[in-house]
């Protein structure tokens, strides 16, 4: 039995297509460039599992310090290449039977057999070290990289910035439910409780970008300081905000697909010096805090909407329309949103409700501004 609630806007009930197999949206994971890890997270050598895209990986990398990636599953006998697996060099070996792979993925050395197996491979990701992020290109059918990710001035050692600070959440939405709230200024007074919400000036988007600028005043204990917040944006996994006002900070940040509806986000800041490190430390470590406070108080939001193909917009909401058209590019297996609703699963009702504590930060690491 499909479930309902109450008919909005005379489009009829919110469901879901099937019970049999629910879609809570209508959306694949998208193609593009995504952060798997930080890069002083591997070492040379080393080797991690990794689950991203909807598919089991292994993140190695070479002794000699190229990072890689590559499907996780031996396909001799199908041991986790993660689990167990060691680096000889720049192959990659397997715990099971010590198989040797190289970064393209091809069987290089059985160690019991004067020959190879030529079939034997494992499909291998292209990766960028760029910005101190580990990137991964992901495309549901392997098409190589179609555009770049930028180095940023900001965060390229430049002595007047300091050293990044980063933090990172798990998120059970979808990454477009997430990227949706930069087009979004009126809930900044409902969910954050701001009086001031960001003025948009422009919005342009082509492939791969999208470029937003906006005017925001920031209340301060001393009044209120003009600032802005600037946004470009390269493909569906990495993103550029810089603020001006308070004080000068480039926010990356980077979503990666767990898979169609679960998401890892991370963040990675740098802020502008002001001249002494005591003013910096303390003006930028509560600017983070805010801005990361704030995506926990999106997170109850984002895991229990529903995504509405045709919303009811207010003549003054955001381009919610040309943001989704933008997104709608990185979709190689097409998009389908032939039903008015897609809705979460019902909550498990043995499992209790999770409750979010405001405040609290889901971090990989904190280094001090």
């Amino acid at each position: 039995m499909t479930d309902a609630l109450p008919a909005s806007n005379g489009r009829g009930p919110l469901h879901r297509p099937s019970d049999d197999v629910p879609r809570q949206y209508p959306w694949p994971v998208p193609f593009g460039w995504y952060q798997v890890a930080w890069t002083d997270e591997l070492a040379p050598g080393e080797v991690k599992p990794l689950h991203y895209f909807g598919r089991h990986l292994v993140l190695w990398r070479e002794e000699t310090g190229e990072a890689r990636l590559n499907d996780a599953f031996c396909p001799h006998l199908g041991a986790h290449l993660g689990h167990g697996g060691k680096v000889s060099g720049s192959l990659l070996v397997c715990p099971f039977h010590g198989w040797e792979f190289d970064a393209e993925g091809r069987n290089c050395r059985i160690p019991y057999s004067e020959k190879v197996n030529k079939t034997a491979s494992t499909r291998a990701y292209p990766m960028r070290d760029v910005n101190g992020l580990l990137m991964a290109w992901y495309h549901p059918f392997d098409e190589k990289p179609l555009w770049e990710i930028p180095a940023l001035d900001e965060f390229a050692g430049d002595p007047d910035w300091t050293e990044p600070v980063a933090r990172d959440f798990v998120i059970k939405a979808a990454w477009q439910e997430l990227a949706e709230n930069s087009v979004d200024s009126a809930h900044f007074h409902f969910v954050h409780h701001t009086d001031v919400v960001p003025e948009l000036e422009s919005y342009e988007y082509g492939f791969p970008t999208q470029r937003m600028r906006s005017k925001q005043r920031f209340p301060t204990p001393q009044g209120v300081v003009d600032g802005r917040i600037d946004v470009d944006t390269v493909g569906p996994g990495f993103g550029v905000t810089r603020f001006s006002g308070i004080v000068d900070t480039a926010l990356m940040g980077c979503n990666t697909p767990i898979n169609a509806h679960t998401c890892h986000l991370r963040f990675t800041f740098s802020v502008k010096r002001l001249g002494d490190d005591a003013g910096t430390s303390t003006v930028g470590r509560a600017f983070v805090n805010e801005v990361t406070n704030q995506v926990i108080e999106d997170i109850p939001i984002w895991e229990n909407k529903a995504f509405v193909p045709r919303p009811a917009l207010a003549d003054t909401d955001g381009p919610y329309m040309k943001f989704r058209k933008w997104a709608s590019q990185f979709y190689a297996e097409g998009v389908d949103d032939g039903v008015d609703y897609f809705v979460p699963p019902p909550p498990d009702p043995r499992k209790p409700i999770e409750v979010v504590e405001l405040g609290r930060t889901s971090a990989a690491r904190h280094r001090s501004v």
